[in-house]
């Protein structure tokens, strides 16, 4: 069968990529091997930050360094037997950690940032999903001392005009009744932020809207993506589609489609880890909180109280290694009173991640009508319709509602 376009991933970037197509009056076929929203979609801290300006770098002081070498913490962890392998990604993201790359990240995401919630509220309203949105804003803790590494956070937050308040531990305490906050605790209450019940219910619920639109879900491999003629075809489990115009919306597993076709972007993969837990008698968390001192994150769920960790530097594919949950749940259930937890085994995914932080939304230089939406990152969530907005907006060669430079494929 021929469609107009074919979006390869069923994440939240490729669903939305899907629909904002479909709403221009495209046939539109949506691929994946799984069900809508099954990978790292489903696995994240379900948050459509405003926030969020300063991206994850390498830091310079031999102190901070020494502590990520012991390989300890719960906000990075690293396979050593990976390092060699992702030495130049680690390059790169060391050039780029400076206020120069800073600044670089928080003018490339602003736009997006600016305008996630609202275009997610569009979305969620055609899907008749809105009672899963929660505008709660979402609660950074730090310490006294630890606070100070804000400064850029705040800075760019002033700048754009987000609103947010600094509390101290009293402060916390009125947001969360129930969190136990060091004596010298103090926090940031961004309170533009939006929060889901179920990152997973609303990528499959945005996925059923495309369907019920008359959109087509197909299963198959992306990667027996083949050129024949004026077309690419795909092979799904149906038989062949063809489309002229294809757009590769997946996540940390562009790279395998891509490579076998000459592309060699620097896409490297941050995993990480969640599990639920039930809170102990009373005990409700009203927004999602960050402990910025440890780096790990509690959001309430649907499914309970989920703790999700830092990042993990590993092959995307290699075995799981619950010792960085572990960690963080220990200290989790000294400032929350988390229960039991509600599944078996914990849930690990990856991020697809460049090293300015910023994805690529671009069409190919090399190949006509292929087109490029991934590598966001811890964005991926919050971004998918903005960016699928723009995704349609290029492939339909119309004036784009933002600027799709720094997102540009060039740049690598």
């Amino acid at each position: 069968m021929r469609y107009d376009v074919i979006v390869l991933g069923a994440g939240m970037v490729g669903v939305c990529s899907a629909l904002h197509l479909q709403m221009r009056g495209l046939k539109v076929a949506l691929l994946d091997r799984r069900p809508a929203g099954e990978e790292t979609s489903h696995g994240n801290a379900g948050v459509i930050e405003r926030d969020s300006h300063v991206p994850i770098t390498i830091p310079s002081s031999l102190g901070a360094l020494a502590k990520y070498a012991a390989n300890q913490e719960i906000a990075m962890r690293y396979d050593p037997k990976f390092l060699p392998k992702l030495a130049p990604w680690l390059y790169r993201l060391w050039r780029l950690s400076n206020p120069q790359g800073i600044e670089i990240f928080a003018r490339g995401v602003e736009p997006i940032r600016k305008k996630s919630a609202d275009e997610h509220a569009l979305i969620a309203a055609e899907a008749g999903i809105e009672e899963a949105f929660r505008e709660t804003g979402w609660l950074h803790v730090y310490s006294d001392e630890t606070i100070r590494s804000a400064d850029p956070c705040l800075a760019y937050a002033k700048e754009f005009g987000v609103n947010f308040d600094v509390v101290d531990r009293q402060g916390i305490l009125e947001l969360e009744p129930f969190l136990t906050p060091a004596d010298d605790a103090r926090a940031i209450f961004w309170k533009e932020a939006v929060s889901v019940s179920s990152p997973q219910r609303v990528t499959k619920q945005y996925a059923k809207l495309f369907a019920a639109k008359g959109g087509d879900f197909v299963v198959g491999d992306a990667r027996s993506l083949a050129r024949e003629g004026d077309y690419w075809q795909v092979q799904c489990e149906k038989g062949v589609i063809s489309s002229s115009r294809v757009v590769v919306a997946l996540g940390p597993w562009s790279s395998d489609l891509l490579e076998p076709l000459g592309y060699r972007f620097p896409l490297a993969v941050k995993r990480g880890y969640h599990q639920h837990f039930q809170p102990q008698g009373n005990a409700t968390l009203y927004r999602p909180v960050v402990d910025e001192v440890l780096g790990f994150v509690m959001t309430p769920m649907e499914d309970g109280i989920r703790l999700t960790t830092g990042i993990e530097f590993a092959h995307r594919d290699s075995p799981k290694n619950w010792g960085q949950l572990d960690a963080a749940l220990s200290f989790a259930r000294k400032l929350f009173p988390l229960g039991e937890s509600v599944e078996e085994k914990p849930w690990r995914g990856a991020r697809p991640c460049f090293p300015d932080a910023l994805p690529i939304v671009d069409a190919s230089g090399d190949h006509n009508g292929l087109y490029f939406n991934f590598g966001h990152g811890h964005i991926g969530f919050s971004s998918g319709p903005v960016l699928g907005r723009l995704m349609a907006d290029l492939i339909m060669d119309q004036v784009p509602q933002i600027d799709p430079v720094p997102y540009s494929a060039a740049r690598f």
